[in-house]
């Protein structure tokens, strides 16, 4: 039986030590404009003295793989898992035997603090069956097909309007929401009619 463990990392953007992120990106780029250019831009941002990128820049989402590639190399090599995918700050690794990803867990948790200085969020390490469903960046996954989470579902009806239809309805292209969808054009439907009168 497959087992998915999921798992995020605690106030990831926030807790990213400057200091380590330079010196993995020195160990690739030696130009000294392309370097002098990249510490300008991690320095234009600290949570506390040198810790911390801006949450939602453009070249916080670049800057932030970067940081975890070192964690994929490290489940890939050391740990062997065959089934992992990481989304920014949050990942999964399916396995057969839930001690066994117990135990991953704990290994890459003391990667993380050792080497990253990160700390996997205590209240996100989740263990389940892979046939219950595995809710990874707004979707709920089950075997044969994805549909929406619950509480996606309830923000999107909350706040679609005609201007952001065609992105909510993209975001439904992923997986099977067809009754969201309908209820979400009739929405836009009596909103634009109540403009009319």
């Amino acid at each position: 039986m497959v087992h998915a463990l999921k798992c995020d990392i605690k106030k990831f953007f926030d807790s990213i030590d400057q200091t380590v992120l330079i010196r993995l990106i020195q160990a690739r780029v030696q130009d000294e404009d392309a370097l002098l250019l990249i510490r300008q831009i991690i320095g234009s941002f600290s949570k506390s003295w040198g810790i911390g990128l801006p949450l939602g820049n453009v070249t916080s989402q670049l800057l932030a793989n970067i940081y975890l590639n070192q964690l994929d190399q490290f489940v890939k090599h050391q740990i062997r898992a065959k089934y992992y995918l990481r989304y920014c700050d949050d990942f999964i690794i399916l396995g057969h035997h839930p001690d066994t990803l117990k135990e991953t867990a704990k290994q890459i948790d003391s990667f993380l603090q050792e080497r990253l200085k990160l700390y996997l969020h205590p209240n996100k390490i989740i263990i389940r069956k892979y046939r219950q469903g595995i809710d990874f960046l707004g979707y709920v996954v089950l075997p044969n097909h994805r549909v929406l989470r619950t509480k996606t579902k309830h923000r999107l009806l909350k706040k679609v309007s005609e201007k952001s239809l065609v992105s909510y309805l993209g975001v439904l292209s992923h997986c099977d929401g067809h009754i969201i969808r309908e209820k979400i054009l009739e929405k836009c439907r009596i909103d634009s009619l109540k403009k009319i009168e």
